[in-house]
Parts: structure tokens; C-alpha cells; sequence
């Protein structure tokens, strides 16, 4: 009887530390984010990009300052401050998909919502850029990975920087391909 007992007690051992090691294995210190937040990030996220390919194309000057809050996520003022330099640059960007060729007479750009991760108060988006741009001949297409960083504080979500994955990609809609939105 004493055996049973212990072989018992030790199968219920086995099963305690077993079930914690699988726990263990699950990251929960980094959640997948679910569709509708993610949805959200990728529209702001959007509206980033989409201003940049339409700074390309030229067209009658307006008001073309970035917006500070998309759906409810704010963005940094270092930001909105990197964007609208970006913009500016491109506006005045030969805007041709080739230095010397025909001016763009349209861009389109769009995010395919990607990843997003949560890790402490940081969330992460991947999503795959594609952006169309039109010239007198002929069209271009291209398709970039961007990483966009966000940080939450209580219920309020600020994105922060994005960058480029891939670091041999050069998108179109950069003004400095390359180079990183500072994220602080």
C-alpha cells in the first residue's frame, strides 16, 4: 500500500512540474495582440506612410501637416516632427522612380496588417508596405516590410518610430532610405 501511495505522490509530482514546464513555454510576457487592436495600429500606421507617397506625386500645395492622433493612437511629437520633414522633402524630391525620368502622376500606398506583439509597455507592428506609383509610362510596384514601435501608458497608445526591415529595401516614400524614425 505504501508503494502506491508513493508512486502516487510522485506520478502527481510529475504532473505538477510537467504542466509548469509547459507553462513556461507559452511567452506570456509577449501576447499577441488581438485583430481589432491590431487593425487599429495598422490604420495609424497607414496614415504615415500613405502621406509620404502622396507628398511624390505633384499636386496644388496644401496643408499637409501630419496628424497627431489616427483612431485614437497618438503619435510622438519627435514623431510628427520627423514626418513633416519627410513630406516636405519629398514635395520638392524629383519625383520620377528614376533620377532624370518622368514625374509621377500618382502613388498609392497601402498596409497589410501584419503582427503586433506586446512586450511590457512596448507593442510592435509588422505589416508589408505596398506602394503603386504611376509615371507617364508605365507603372511601379513595391512591397517593403516595416516595423512600427508603439509604447502604452494606462489605456492610451503613442506610436513612436518605424523602420524598414529589410535594410537593403529603399522605399520609394522615404525621403532618406535608410534611415530610422528616432523612437523616443
Amino acid at each position: 500500500m505504501v508503494r502506491v501511495v508513493r508512486s502516487l505522490g510522485l506520478v502527481a509530482a510529475l504532473a505538477v512540474c510537467g504542466a509548469a514546464l509547459q507553462a513556461s513555454d507559452v511567452p506570456s510576457h509577449h501576447p499577441v495582440m488581438d485583430s481589432e487592436t491590431t487593425q487599429q495600429l495598422t490604420v495609424a500606421a497607414s496614415s504615415l506612410v500613405q502621406q509620404r507617397s502622396a507628398a511624390l506625386v505633384q499636386k496644388e500645395r496644401h496643408d499637409r501637416s501630419s496628424p497627431r492622433e489616427v483612431l485614437g493612437v497618438r503619435f510622438s511629437p519627435k514623431l510628427v516632427q520627423a514626418q513633416d520633414r519627410a513630406v516636405h522633402e519629398l514635395e520638392n524630391r524629383n519625383r520620377a522612380p528614376v533620377e532624370g525620368g518622368p514625374a509621377l502622376l500618382g502613388a498609392h500606398t497601402r498596409l497589410e496588417s501584419g503582427r503586433a506583439v506586446r512586450k511590457g509597455d512596448r507593442i510592435t507592428l509588422e505589416a508589408i508596405e505596398r506602394t503603386e506609383v504611376e509615371y507617364e509610362n508605365g507603372r511601379l510596384s513595391q512591397s517593403v516590410r516595416r516595423r512600427f514601435e508603439f509604447t502604452t501608458r494606462d489605456e492610451q497608445i503613442t506610436l513612436v518610430g518605424e523602420r524598414v526591415v529589410d535594410p537593403s529595401a529603399h522605399p520609394l516614400n522615404d525621403a532618406d532610405p535608410g534611415s530610422d524614425v528616432p523612437s523616443h
